[in-house]
């Protein structure tokens, strides 16, 4: 089985965005970055910020769409075709409105339940069979209301629940990056 060569982490740039709840990938991977001691750097060419991270497991490419989150499949996309990375080798980064703060859950595939970063990747990979590590960020409850939320920041208590499911999601994370993801989801989806 084929360990993870690509992690993405979706958000939106600039520090109007930077603490809202659609950017909890980008908070997973700014803390991945700076345990494995990995610089992000501006890639015009990848469309985000990346870093390129050496593990037990191999190298491993961080990516940070800047392209806003409508348009996350052009980095993703834009590093899988330069690096030769197959889907089954992504792992995408994302805020989850099914889960409750605190819970952090591994997935293979399937819709992006109206998840716009996702379905931007979908489109532009022409796969849905990346990996997913989702973040729990909470409902407000109304379907309406779900662009506003996602564009707030969380309430204190929710960010301390976010940010101990972000430590426990990157314990995890050297289990995925060598391939092992039923280890990996054994231990994060029994974890709380």
């Amino acid at each position: 089985m084929s360990g993870i060569r690509l992690i993405a982490g979706l958000g939106n740039p600039g520090p109007e965005y930077a603490r809202t709840r659609h950017n909890a990938g980008f908070w997973l991977l700014d803390e991945l970055a700076w345990q494995l001691k990995a610089t992000f750097k501006s890639e015009s060419k990848f469309f985000g910020e990346v870093a390129r991270a050496n593990t037990p497991a191999g190298e491993v490419w961080l990516v940070k769409p800047m392209t806003y989150m409508n348009l996350s499949g052009q980095a993703v996309v834009a590093l899988a075709r330069f690096y030769k990375i197959l889907p089954d080798e992504i792992l995408v980064v994302h805020d989850e409105l099914d889960l409750d703060p605190g819970v952090a859950r591994y997935k293979q595939g399937g819709g992006h339940g109206g998840h716009n970063g996702l379905k931007d990747i979908i489109a532009k990979l022409g796969s849905p069979n990346f990996w997913r590590l989702r973040l729990g960020i909470g409902h407000p409850g109304e379907r309406n209301e779900v662009v506003n939320f996602v564009l707030k920041k969380p309430r204190s208590e929710e960010q301390e629940q976010i940010d101990g499911a972000i430590l426990r999601a990157l314990d995890t994370l050297p289990t995925v990056l060598s391939g092992d993801f039923a280890a990996a989801m054994k231990t994060l989806h029994t974890a709380r």
